[in-house]
């Protein structure tokens, strides 16, 4: 059974309020800089930690083949109804086992960690690491964010820096292929973010 992670508070609560700010960002305005390493052929997409659906129904709408994997129930239906439209996959899992999306017994050329890496602590970015990267395929893509700043209340977040993810990725067998760092688009100046991209080595 599937490890239930701490970090997942308070994104049940105001689910539409929180849906209307999530998505009045677009992908291509979250991803700016990383959008020249997806994909433009079809291909197998997993978002893990996929909120309210955003970037999954952006890859769907681009015509790939599209898995999303999202622990809160509330956060789950929301995206359901949302995105309707696409033919994505959902599944309900988390970090950091993923046990349901291993049953899967699937690889894929783009593995997504948007804005959730920092719900982790050390002993359980281990963990996670060594669960997700067996999920890229050689050659595939990873892409992760990391938030920095002021916790809102009732969340549970840690401050992860990029030396570190990087690193412990190496050891997973994906180089760091990119790397950048920015201002929120939401949560106000105090809050930015490190933008990572990696391929897998094996």
């Amino acid at each position: 059974m599937t490890t239930r992670v701490s970090g997942t508070e308070g994104y049940g609560e105001t689910v539409a309020e929180r849906a209307r700010q999530y998505e009045s960002i677009g992908f291509a305005d979250v991803h700016s800089d990383i959008l020249h390493l997806f994909p433009t052929t079809p291909s197998q997409v997993i978002d893990i930690g996929a909120g309210t659906g955003r970037d999954a129904a952006a890859f769907a709408e681009r015509g790939h083949s599209v898995t999303a994997v999202e622990p809160t129930p509330e956060l789950r239906a929301e995206a359901r109804r949302r995105h309707a439209r696409w033919p994505i996959a959902w599944i309900d899992d988390s970090l950091p086992d993923l046990d349901r999306v291993h049953e899967l017994g699937e690889r894929y050329d783009v593995v997504m960690l948007t804005a959730v890496w920092m719900h982790l602590d050390a002993g359980q970015r281990e963990r996670a690491m060594a669960r997700v990267a067996p999920l890229v395929r050689p050659g595939g893509l990873m892409a992760l964010s990391l938030r920095h700043g002021p916790v809102p209340a009732g969340r549970r977040m840690f401050e992860v820096s990029a030396h570190e993810t990087c690193e412990l990725a190496r050891r997973h067998g994906l180089a760091t292929i990119h790397e950048s760092s920015g201002p929120a688009l939401l949560g106000g100046p105090a809050v930015w973010w490190d933008r990572l991209a990696f391929r897998a080595q094996r």
